[in-house]
Order: structure tokens, then sequence, then C-alpha cells
């Protein structure tokens, strides 16, 4: 069925592309796939009134003839088949693969006693207690295969004992949940429920027996592996909270399940990954010998990334093998091997996440295939990507992007994909795959023929030519995209990785591509670039870190075309004028590296109102002297993102970009990043600017822009839904820095001043922030006479007075949901300015702390180490005492002959 719908879909786009004149009449604007079947119906009647197109319509007919032929051939086989009957689900005779990590001895687990201690730190009794009486949930989250109902179970037999009745009892897919309840109250008590006749009462009636038991009891129950929303909130209306100081763990790998406080499983470390594979294929760490240990091992643990159950599933591949033949398994086999019983095991335990999935996910997901082992995909280019491949379809008042999001999200929350966050703000911005689901997504792809992979010394002959998607990660790139190969014709992805070629590919070869990616491409001759042209189909084009020395006029032709990436491009230095022919363009990312600055040239942008993502360089001094205007934004009613590389960049010119955004309502992130780290504008002044109202990201990169105070348009009332921010301000008043904490939505804030500013009373502000970076200031917290706490940013210049925590009184929590902090401290002026210790900076009222960041800043001088070293250890103290021990990275900048080294981390 599925070789049937391509060929039915090439039918259709070849017919298009001979009927419609090679597609040059289509009207801009106009969504393709939606317009497709209309041009269908137009240009059927047309082959009837033109003589001309007698043979086209005689071809068509015939090829549909086949269709439907072949077609009629596989409902007849299905019937044969009687696809029904094999298909309805009988019960399973197969064992639950969780039930032997539930019955470990605790003596076997690996690697388990710190997870175990904090879910049991998590679970422990609290000093208020009214606190410890209420029902308190813990769940533990992870990805399948990592262990979590392996160390529920140990928590769950370590404090058992504590509590008058317990349960463990798994859920899994499709759950029956009257068969849940049942199994929690045979848990509950053996004696009572092993023998009643609990057959005969419905869901409802197992609920009200459930609730009533547990109504006066102190109870632990660990609900396991629970894959959806609906069955937990089924199971939890039955844990009755009543008071008695009950705990619950659940097991999930989708976040979305989650309830109480989460614990997130880690992969083990590379010590306790090392441990585990000793254990299982040599009996025990002693047992191995040093001289075994070679680069062999790490790169098998490599492979197996911390999986628990990778990690056994390869030891068992391995027992019994001569040395040669571990490598052969390494390199060869993999995960793929599906002869092997341990390798079975893994792999369906990985493909119930999998086949839980819904089909448009499982597209999304089975594309991923395509990438390298180890690679940091881009959000936006996958979502792009999946946009460009029909995987996506608008939805009503969402657009595509945001659909795409929302299934990049689940994929996320389902555990498939591991998110990315920036190293810069934390926001998402990019996933990977771990390379046990990696190779089951490769296995899928080659069973469906969704994805073609060449890798090695693959000659590709027998694949490529029925290939519709092409993944080319071979060091050079295959003989047969060279030539002008029929075989080619069909192929709709062709998407290349760090390859060399010494010929030019044969674009002409492509006639239905649809998304072409080449990354790290390097080719002697590009002289066919010019039949990109002919790609007519083609709606996603990405050269990034290419060679290609310019783009061809030809490109205009592309009407269908959705995204264009010459991102990082090392030759190109400016975009053709045909570009502002592209009116389907959605997504355009243009800039090349620091010694290849990419130019647009003007009246361009004007022309692409269909663009929702742009990334362009900005040169004020551009060589080329004709740089587009920000005047041209205004025009882009549908922009979305806009991030700017920043080169050289005048006040006048960022006053006419923020005018022109102001005015783009669907403006969610602005980002200005410092490209070549130069000193922008000092104390530029915005009072008349607005901003869009929908803004979530506003970045202003350090060094780019410094402004003399706060503009006004960043406050509750004009950028409500800000989340984050970055901005350097040289004056900051206490006002101004209220209305920073008075963003609602504000998760994260880099902030530098000049200023001493202090907040007297900092309750209900910065709620929702949980990283706060004010690399420029000292941070500290000060308990007021009233209970309430103060919050001052200090330069080092103004004199700060001690502040010194009252022990008698209780500490109030304030910026509730701050988990990073980072700031400075100047040496030199606090030695002279500070009355008091650095060591007491009232920490200890943000509640939710996990990392501490302080650069210290020496003065260039070696004068006063002994201080340096004191508040250092202050410092430790500080985060020693505090109740949830946050890491501590302590850096020093302007040492004699060190500039800001890190030279230690403390861990308490």
């Amino acid at each position: 069925m599925r070789e049937a719908s391509y060929d039915m879909e090439d039918i259709l786009d070849t017919f298009l592309v001979h009927v419609d004149g090679h597609g040059r009449r289509h009207q801009p604007g106009a969504d393709a796939d939606n317009a497709k079947f209309k041009l269908i119906l137009k240009k059927i009647g047309d082959l009837f009134r033109r003589p001309s197109k007698i043979k086209l319509r005689h071809d068509i007919a015939t090829a549909i003839k086949d269709i439907k032929k072949q077609l009629q051939e596989v409902a007849e086989r299905r019937d044969r088949c009687k696809v029904e009957i094999v298909a309805k689900p009988a019960s399973s005779s197969t064992i639950d693969p969780r039930l032997e990590a539930m019955y470990k001895e605790v003596t076997e687990l690996v690697g388990i006693d710190g997870a175990v201690g904090e879910i049991i730190s998590k679970l422990s009794l609290q000093r208020d207690e009214v606190s410890n009486n209420k029902l308190k949930i813990v769940s533990v989250l992870g990805i399948g295969g990592l262990g979590k109902t392996t160390l529920a179970k140990a928590v769950y037999d370590k404090l058992k004992a504590d509590f008058n009745c317990g349960a463990f009892v798994p859920v899994g897919r499709n759950p029956d949940l009257k068969k849940v309840f049942r199994d929690i109250l045979i848990d509950l008590d053996k004696n009572k429920y092993t023998d009643a006749n609990l057959l005969i009462l419905d869901e409802r009636q197992l609920m009200d027996e459930l609730r009533h038991f547990l109504g006066s009891k102190r109870s632990f129950i660990v609900i396991d592996d629970v894959w959806e929303t609906k069955s937990w909130e089924r199971i939890s209306l039955a844990l009755v909270e009543n008071n008695w100081g009950s705990r619950i763990i659940i097991t999930t790998r989708n976040s979305e399940v989650t309830s109480g406080e989460v614990y997130k499983l880690k992969p083990l470390s590379d010590e306790n990954s090392r441990r585990l594979f000793y254990t299982r294929i040599f009996g025990g760490e002693d047992k191995c010998l040093d001289n075994q240990v070679d680069e062999v091992y790490d790169k098998i643990l490599k492979k197996c990334g911390g999986i628990p159950l990778a990690i056994i599933t390869m030891a068992s591949l391995l027992v019994g093998k001569s040395r040669e033949e571990w490598f052969e398994v390494c390199n060869s086999i993999g995960f793929r091997d599906k002869g092997l019983e341990q390798v079975d095991r893994t792999m369906d335990i990985l493909s119930l996440s999998y086949y839980d999935l819904p089909h448009h996910l499982r597209a999304c997901l089975l594309y991923l295939s395509v990438f390298p082992e180890d690679y940091i995909i881009d959000k936006n280019s996958l979502i792009w990507r999946w946009v460009a491949e029909g995987f996506i379809h608008k939805k009503q008042k969402i657009g595509l992007f945001e659909v795409g999001e929302g299934y990049f999200n689940d994929l996320v929350n389902r555990s498939m994909i591991q998110a990315v966050q920036s190293k810069y703000d934390g926001t998402i911005d990019g996933c990977r795959v771990h390379d046990m689901v990696l190779d089951l997504l490769r296995s899928l792809s080659s069973e469906e023929n969704f994805v073609t992979l060449l890798l090695g010394n693959d000659d590709g002959t027998s694949s490529i030519s029925n290939a519709r998607r092409l993944a080319h990660q071979k060091r050079t790139l295959d003989t047969h995209l060279g030539n002008d190969n029929k075989g080619m014709q069909k192929m709709r992805s062709l998407i290349a990785y760090r390859c060399e070629k010494d010929k030019g590919l044969s674009f002409q070869s492509f006639k239905l591509l649809r998304v072409l990616g080449l990354e790290n491409v390097y080719m002697k001759s590009w002289h066919n670039a010019k039949h990109l042209g002919d790609l007519l189909h083609l709606r996603y084009l990405g050269l990034k870190h290419t060679n290609m020395p310019e783009l061809p006029e030809e490109i205009g032709g592309l009407k269908f075309l959705q995204t264009l990436d010459v991102m990082e491009n090392i030759c190109i230095k400016e975009l053709p004028l045909s570009v502002g022919q592209l009116m389907q363009l959605l997504c355009l990312r243009a800039w090349g590296l620091i010694d290849c600055r990419m130019s647009i040239p003007n009246g361009i942008l004007k022309k692409l109102t269909s663009l929702e993502e742009l990334l362009v360089q900005c040169d004020y001094n551009n060589r080329n002297g004709n740089y587009w205007q920000f005047k041209e934004l205004g025009n882009l009613s549908e922009l979305r993102v806009l991030t700017i590389k920043v080169i050289e960049m005048n006040q006048n010119m960022l006053s006419e970009l923020l005018q022109s955004v102001g005015n783009l309502h669907k403006m969610q992130s602005i980002k200005l990043d410092n490209f070549c780290r130069f000193q922008g504008p000092r104390n530029a002044t915005f009072d008349a600017v607005g901003l869009p109202r929908d803004l979530r990201h506003l970045i202003v990169a350090r060094r780019c822009f410094s402004f003399s105070r706060l503009p006004p348009c960043i406050g509750p009332s004009c950028v409500a839904k800000l989340s984050h921010l970055e901005l350097e301000v040289t004056a900051i008043d206490e006002q101004s820095l209220q209305a920073l904490g008075g963003l609602p939505q504000l998760c994260h804030l880099e902030l530098l001043t000049d200023s001493t500013v202090t907040i007297t009373n900092i309750d209900g502000c910065f709620q929702k922030l949980r990283i706060g970076r004010f690399d420029s200031s000292t941070v500290l917290f000060v308990l007021n006479e009233d209970s309430s706490v103060s919050f001052t940013l200090w330069n080092g210049r103004n004199v700060l007075y001690a502040c010194r925590k009252d022990e008698c009184r209780r500490a109030p929590a304030v910026m509730p949901n701050l988990q990073e902090l980072s700031f400075q401290i100047d040496y030199r002026r606090s030695m002279s300015k500070c009355e008091g210790s650095l060591g007491n900076l009232g920490l200890e009222y943000l509640t939710s702390l996990q990392k501490v960041t302080v650069n210290i800043d020496c003065g260039r001088g070696f004068y006063g180490k002994e201080w340096i070293m004191e508040e250092e250890t202050g410092l430790r103290r500080v985060i020693d005492v505090h109740p949830n021990h946050p890491t501590l990275i302590l850096s020093r900048s302007n040492q004699v002959f060190k500039v800001r080294e890190p030279y230690g981390y403390f861990m308490p």
C-alpha cells in the first residue's frame, strides 16, 4: 500500500509538471498541497480541449490503469490472507520483560545507590508534621531501558516495612484498569483479597473498595510504567488522600503523566557503566584483567550511552566471543541483529514506545533516521523538513510550524528523543537520538522503504534505484549521484553529511525531489548548480557549510520552495535577486562565516511576504554598499522569528529595526547576536519604541547595545508573554527592576548593569524565573525587620553594609522557581566597600536553587590572594549548608597571565 501511494504521488506530480508549464504559473502564496487537486482537475479539462496533449493524456491514463490494477491485487491478497482475522488482538503469551527487573536482588544492582537515596529523600519525612501527614507523590521519568522499574522496586523494598501496607503494580500499554485495581488490592492485603471474588466487581466497585481500604492506613504504592494521562487520572481517583502520610511512586516515559515531584532518571555514569559491563561479562569488576581494557571497551560503552538495558544487551552479545569478534560485533551488528534473544528483548522494549505513537508521529520519528549518530538536530530546521515532506498539515488558526512544534514536544514528552537546551538561554533548540533508538529507527525505516541509508563501504547499487529518501553518510559521494541516472527520478529527499566529490551532482536527475539537504559537502565542481532551478517540486533547500560559490539565478523558478538555508556558507557573498520571486518561502537563513559575509540586495525582503522565520547578517559597512534596510521588515506580516547576526550596527539602524517589528503582531522572538564581538553604541534610548504584544524572546547580546535605561515597552502591561530577556542597561532603578520582576512569564533573565539597585520587598517578583544571570553585579538577599526580603544588585562601588542572617526568624522563600544563579564579585571594590562577609548572600531564601556560578574579578593582580581564597571558602560554606546542596562553579578573571579560567568545581 505504501509503494502504491508513492507511485500515485509520482504520477500526480509528474502530471502537474508537464501540464502546468513546468509549474511556473502557480499562484504565489497558495498552499501547494491544497491547490494540487484543483490544478489537476483544471488541467484534465485542458487535456481534452488541446490536441497537443493527447499523448500525455494517454500516458496518464495508462499509469492510472496500472495503479488501479496494483491496488486490486493488493486488495485480493488481503482477502486471501484474511488480514482482519490475523490482526485481531489475542491474549499474549509472552513474558513481560519488566518482570526480570522487578525481582532482581539489590546486591546485583549497579550504580543505583545514589538514585535510591534521592528518591527516598523526596519521599522522606518533613520537619513540619502537617506536611508529613499529607499524601506525597514522586514520579520517576525516563526513556525505556533506563531502569525505572529497577529503581522503583529497590526503593519499594527498602521502605515498605515502614508502612502499614504496600503494593507494586505494573500498568503498561492499553491497561485493563479493573485488573490494575484488583492487583493493587491483592498486594495490599493478600489474606483478605486473594480468595475474594474480585472478578465480579466492576471498575467503580473496585475503586470504592480500594478507597475504603486505604481510608485509615498508611500505605506505600508503586504504580509502574504508566503510559497515558487518562490511565493515571483514573488510578489516582482511587488512591485516597487520608492524611496518614501515605506515599506513591509512579514510573513513566511520558512527562505528561507525571504528578507530584519529578525525578528524571539519568543514564549511568562512565564508572558505573563500566562496573555493570564487567559484572555482566566477567562476573565482576575484579575479574577483569588490566590488559583486557582498551579502546574497544570505551567504544562499546559510548554506544550504550549509560542505558543499563543497552549495556546488558551488548555484554550478552560479546560473551564467549574472541577479541577480534568484539570489534566486529561493535562495528557491524550493534543492536540491529534480530537473531539474538537479548537483542530481541531490547528492541521489543524500545519498540513499545514507537508503536504507541499515532501515525503522524511515527513518520516524524522515522525521519530522524536520516541523521548521523551523535548529531545534534536543530529543532527549527527539523520542523521545516517535516513540513516539506508533507508530514504536517495546517490546523484551524494554527500554523504549520506551530503544529510541527507540537509534534516535536510530543516526541520529547514520550522520551523518544532527548531535548537539547541552548547553553545560552536554556531554551529547547534541538534534540538528539540515543544510539539504541536510532538503530531501531534505521531498522524500521529500511523495512518500510522509508529511508535508504548509505554508510561506510556500502556501494548502494542495489538500494538507490528504489530509494524514496536517501541519507548519504559516506566520506565520498556515491558515483551514481553524479550521473544522469533514471533511478533517481523517484527520489523525494536527498540528505548528505560530510561528503566530498570530485565531480558535481547531477541535480537534473532528481525530477520529483522535495528535500535537498547538503551539509559539510565539498565538491570541486558546482557547474550543475544551475539545474537546481529544474527541481520544480523542491520545498526545502539546505546548503549549510558547503563550498558552493554562489546561488544560481535559476533558483527563482522554485515556486514551491518553503525553506532556503544557506547558513555558515563559506563562499556565497550575496543572494541573487531572483530570491525575491520565492513567494511561498516560509524560512530564510542566510549568513556566512566571519570571513565570508553574506548580503541581501535591497528590495528582496519586502517581496517575501510569507516569511515566518528570518536569520540574516547585519553589516553597516558592508563592502557591497547595498545592505537592505530594516524598513523592509515592516512588510513581513507573518514573521514570527527574527535573528540577526550583528557584525556592525549603529543606533539609527536599531531604532529603525525596533520601529518596524513593533507593527509585526505575530512576532514571537527577536534576537540580536553579537557575531564579531564588536562594541555597539552605548547608552542608547528608545522611549517611543513599542514591541509586539505576543513577544516571547527578546535577546540583545552583551556588547551589541547598551540601553541608557530600561525601555518603557518592557513591562507587564506591554509584553506579558515575555519569557526570555537578555539586555544591558547602564542605569536601572528600583521601579524598572520591579517592572522586570512583574513579568508574569519571565523564566530566563540575563541583566548587565552599572547600577546598584535594591527592591525593598521582593515578595511576588520573579515568580517563574528559573535562570538568573547578573554577571556584572553581586547579588544579595537580606531579611528585613518585617520578615520580608530585599533583593540587591551591587556594582561594587557603593558602600555595602553587612548582611547578617537573623537565626531567630524563619527565612521566607523568594524567587520560588529559581534553579540557576550566576553573578560576579569584584575583588578590588569589595575589599574597600563591603562591611561584612560576602559568604553570607542570603542564598538560603532561594528554595529551588540547583546551580550557582560565581566569577571573581581579581583586578589583574595578586594582592589580597588570601582574601580571595577566604571568600571562596565562605561561598563553599554557604552552598554546603543550603538545603538543596546546589552545585557551585567558581572562576577567576583578570588574573595576571590568566584570563577567566575556571579552576575548580565544588560538589558538596
